[in-house]
């Protein structure tokens, strides 16, 4: 395990446009040292122009014996688990794309693998780090809306994904759901504190048939409910390719009993947020754009590398709870 307070080194194994600007985000920060970066595509893995001083590579193999501290994986999905665990056995922390797993025993193995190294394990699941998410989280858990009993949660695209592998259900473990639907997923059990699930039911659709086995075929829309132990329930919507009127719709919003929070896109931005705090008839807002938070995830992590040395969160084992909740939905 790294010295605490020492910048760790890091490989980034994948540098296309999330990972380059993972990558970019970090270097910026000055949280870690850009040490090595692996990418098959010799024009991706030239994001070397950011940190020049990193030994460029082609595959994880090649990045094991550099003396790293840790490892940003930003590959495709059927890659996470078995690059993940092999990073993680060799005593590398890691950062990686959502995600992990493409079902809830891949993520398992995962976390397993962290938890065995004793090393320092995250997923880029960015939408908490958002000004109005974190200001929204606060109040909620602060007591601000009272008990939380409900929240809608949305996720639509008016495009699909640009990558292939991204319509094979074993490449990517899904469609739309897995894709976006794990942002919301993971935010609504976050704000709810990650209590069981009590129960999950989900109406899957591909080019607008329903799909009764959505194992096989990859979703482009789904809507899901859960139940939550105390009763509380979440509804969430997701989409690829959708008549949305713009380029996207992403909302958050959460109901008490003193109040709600919401969270949304402005004019169809993939980028662009305003966060507001209900009371009855009246709002209070309480973020607004700009704010520059795409690669705070990734800082978080690095610089929780730095500080505290890389070991294991045992809030890690939350990822097995989210993933559990999308095998649900898919009727895995």
């Amino acid at each position: 395990m790294k010295k605490k307070g020492a910048r760790p080194r890091l490989g980034f194994l994948g540098t296309g446009w999330i990972g380059r600007h993972r990558l970019e985000a970090i270097a910026a920060s000055g949280e870690a040292e850009i040490a090595a970066i692996a990418d098959i595509s010799r024009e991706n893995a030239e994001a070397g122009k950011i940190a020049p001083d990193a030994k460029i590579v082609s595959t994880l193999e090649e990045l094991l014996p550099l003396n790293l501290d840790g490892v940003v994986i930003a590959t495709p999905s059927a890659f996470h688990c078995t690059q993940a665990i092999q990073a993680l056995t060799a005593g590398l922390s890691v950062f990686c794309q959502k995600p992990l797993g493409r079902s809830a025993q891949e993520t398992e193995m995962v976390v397993s693998a962290a938890r065995s190294a004793n090393r320092l394990l995250g997923v880029d699941f960015s939408y908490r780090f958002t000004e109005g998410i974190q200001k929204m989280y606060e109040l909620t858990r602060g007591g601000a809306l009272g008990k939380m009993y409900a929240a809608d949660l949305v996720f639509h695209n008016a495009y699909g994904p640009d990558k292939p592998w991204f319509y094979s259900a074993d490449l990517s473990g899904g469609g739309c759901l897995i894709d976006l639907g794990s942002h919301l997923v993971d935010l609504a059990l976050w704000f709810f504190g990650f209590p069981d699930v009590r129960c999950v039911s989900s109406s899957i659709f591909a080019q607008g048939e329903r799909l009764k086995d959505p194992s096989g075929q990859v979703e482009d829309y789904a809507a899901v409910s859960m139940v939550l132990a105390d009763g509380s329930v979440v509804r969430l919507a997701c989409s690829w390719n959708i008549s949305a009127g713009q380029d996207c719709v992403i909302e958050s919003t959460f109901y008490g009993t003193k109040g709600g929070v919401s969270f949304r896109n402005v004019n169809g931005s993939f980028y662009d947020f305003i966060a507001e705090h209900f009371r009855g008839t009246a709002r209070e807002t309480l973020a607004t754009p700009p704010d520059n938070w795409g690669g705070r995830a990734a800082i978080a992590w690095a610089r929780r590398l730095r500080e505290e040395g890389g070991g294991f969160d045992p809030g890690a084992e939350k990822l097995v709870t989210v993933a559990a909740a999308l095998d649900a939905a898919y009727g895995r």
